[in-house]
């Protein structure tokens, strides 16, 4: 360990010799360092001046330049503006016309469609005025029908009113289904029966000794509150209500007998209702009342079903008038036959009278010839006579009637028909 520690001094000496060498190295390098940073600080600063003194040279050189740049360059550009201003002139024009050829005939039609609106707007403002008017006119005759509706409610109420309106309504579905013409019904016609007097108003009678029984006088004061009701809850009651009052007048309608009191019976039973709305407000409320009504012989009719059928009826009778037509017309084809084979018997008589006749007058002509006329004639040889005149010569008459030869007539000419 001896030899060691003057190693050990030798290698702290020499350590300490090259730390100092190395600290002077560099001082050395710290000074030489600051030598270049003055000297390059004094060349940075002449670098900066000349700089500046170059920029404003540069700049002075280019205000000349410019404003002769600027000079050559506002000449040229003003010519070549000027050149493109004479062709952009031409070329303008051009499109100019091309663009009124193609808007010409736009504004043409915008023209016509504006002279259309025009047009179409004065019929416009002409038919709203129109319908200004007629909505006007319809409003008066709504007003008009609801004061009328509202008389004509009031006078229904009356029980005389509503029979004579039912009359009424009754005979005038009658006129349009044409039966007065035929005569083919009987208004207010009356039978006694067991439940008192009864009396249709009207009864129709069919072809084959049938008849029909009309009555109108069904019961409307439920429906004619239903129309004067503000509220619908008590609306809707009382339409109930006239259909109520309706079965129950189909019910009476079938007790009343008319079956058994007229002769023949009638077919069924039909209860007028003298309008529509009666009918349909009643089948509303109680749409049983058909099947019910024909269970008991009762048919409900209102003014449309009613010309329906008399019409139908009508139809009967032209047909039964057919029927009897055609019957009188073979009668008197048969009728017609017979006379006609009686004046067969009697044109062959009168054919063979003829006949007769003419074989007679033949030979009265012969005669006549060969014996009389003769005599006659020497008379005028004798010069008795006086005259010159010839006595005309007789013919025979060749020709005979023609016989009656159809087997239908020939058959008749038994000789003993005598006139009818």
């Amino acid at each position: 360990m001896d030899f060691l520690l003057p190693l050990l001094i030798g290698l702290a000496v020499g350590a300490v010799s090259t730390w100092l060498v190395l600290r002077a190295r560099i001082a050395q390098l710290n000074e030489r360092l600051k030598q270049e940073r003055k000297q390059t600080g004094e060349k940075l600063a002449v670098l900066d001046e000349a700089e500046h003194k170059l920029s404003d040279a540069f700049r002075a050189l280019a205000s000349d330049a410019l404003k002769s740049s600027n000079q050559s360059f506002l000449e040229l550009a003003k010519a070549t503006l000027e050149k493109h201003q004479e062709v952009a002139k031409g070329d303008l024009d051009k499109r100019q016309q091309a663009i009124d050829g193609l808007v010409k005939p736009i504004k043409e039609s915008l023209d016509k469609v504006d002279s259309k609106i025009q047009e179409i707007e004065k019929a416009r403002t002409g038919a709203y005025h129109g319908l200004r008017e007629q909505v006007g006119s319809l409003l008066e005759s709504q007003k008009e029908l609801r004061a009328e509706t509202s008389n004509l409610v009031k006078a229904l109420r009356r029980p005389q009113v509503r029979g004579r309106w039912g009359e009424i309504q009754l005979r005038r579905v009658v006129e349009m289904a044409g039966m007065l013409d035929h005569c083919d019904f009987f208004e207010q016609q009356t039978a006694e029966g067991e439940q008192g007097r009864l009396r249709p108003d009207l009864l129709i009678r069919l072809p084959g000794n049938r008849n029909i029984v009309v009555d109108s006088k069904v019961p409307l004061e439920a429906y004619l509150e239903a129309i004067e009701a503000t509220d619908d809850p008590t609306r809707t009651e009382k339409l109930t209500e006239h259909a109520r009052q309706v079965r129950a007048h189909i019910a009476a309608l079938s007790r009343k007998s008319y079956f058994e009191q007229f002769d023949p019976a009638p077919e069924f039973v039909i209860l007028f209702l003298p309008g529509e709305v009666f009918y349909s407000a009643a089948l509303q409320h109680d749409p049983s009342l058909i099947e019910m009504g024909v269970g008991q012989n009762v048919i409900i009719a209102a003014p449309t079903t009613l010309i329906a059928l008399l019409r139908a009826v009508a139809y009967g009778w032209r047909e039964e008038q057919l029927a009897e037509n055609a019957k009188a017309i073979s009668e008197l084809g048969r009728e017609l036959y017979k006379r006609l084979g009686g004046m067969a018997g009697y044109m062959t008589r009168l054919g063979k009278a003829l006949d007769a006749a003419t074989g007679a007058f033949n030979k009265a002509v012969g005669s006549l010839e060969s014996r009389v006329l003769v005599t006659a004639r020497k008379f005028k040889e004798l010069g008795t006579t006086g005259t010159s005149d010839e006595i005309d010569e007789l013919s025979p008459v060749e020709s005979s009637p023609r016989m009656l030869q159809a087997p239908e007539l020939s058959a008749q000419d038994d000789g003993q028909t005598e006139p009818e």
